[in-house]
């Protein structure tokens, strides 16, 4: 083994899927590429790092919600244009073609094109690592796409692309929690 750069090392190790976070402040949606996204347990709870050099930021504060959308291998350009861009003066629905659907338990809208959107609210916000706690309390998957691979951002402007599913439920059976 080489030795690489300390600074580097994040990138090897991959949270999960690059999300869009939709917001809403009360006047208007907004869309923010999120790439680091954690499960916490085997609940429906998952944390994100943001702040407030997001502009999504405040409204994901003070409104104390937001919807996490899957998007897929085909959205790409859409979740790199979400991320290179601000909300501030950009109508990120219009500017990348993204239709925001109503959702049933918050304000923020859902994402007709993603593969998976999940309603949340936030309930804890851990400031001195910027971390936000969300609970999700309605879940959507859309079942007729036809594409269903996510990205996983590598952290230096590449991606990581999901490929196929190996099923170990079986063997695993008897570790994991009822239900899951």
């Amino acid at each position: 083994m080489q030795t690489m750069p300390i600074r580097k090392a994040f990138t090897l190790i991959e949270p999960g899927p690059v999300v869009l976070l939709t917001t809403h402040d009360g006047e208007k949606n907004n869309i923010m590429t999120i790439s680091w996204i954690m499960v916490m347990d085997f609940t429906p709870r998952f944390a994100v790092t943001t702040g407030p050099w997001n502009y999504s930021h405040d409204a994901l504060r003070n409104s104390k919600e937001c919807v996490i959308a899957i998007p897929t291998l085909d959205l790409i350009d859409q979740v790199v244009g979400v991320g290179v861009c601000s909300g501030a003066n950009t109508n990120k629905f219009a500017k990348f073609g993204l239709t925001p659907l109503k959702g049933k338990s918050v304000g923020a809208p859902l994402i007709k094109e993603c593969l998976a959107n999940i309603e949340c609210r936030v309930i804890d916000i851990v400031e001195k690592h910027n971390i936000v706690v969300l609970e999700g309390v309605e879940a959507y998957f859309d079942d007729s796409r036809a594409e269903t691979r996510t990205l996983h951002a590598v952290g230096d402007g590449t991606f990581v692309v999901d490929g196929d599913r190996v099923d170990r439920r079986e063997m695993m059976r008897s570790k994991l929690p009822e239900g899951v």
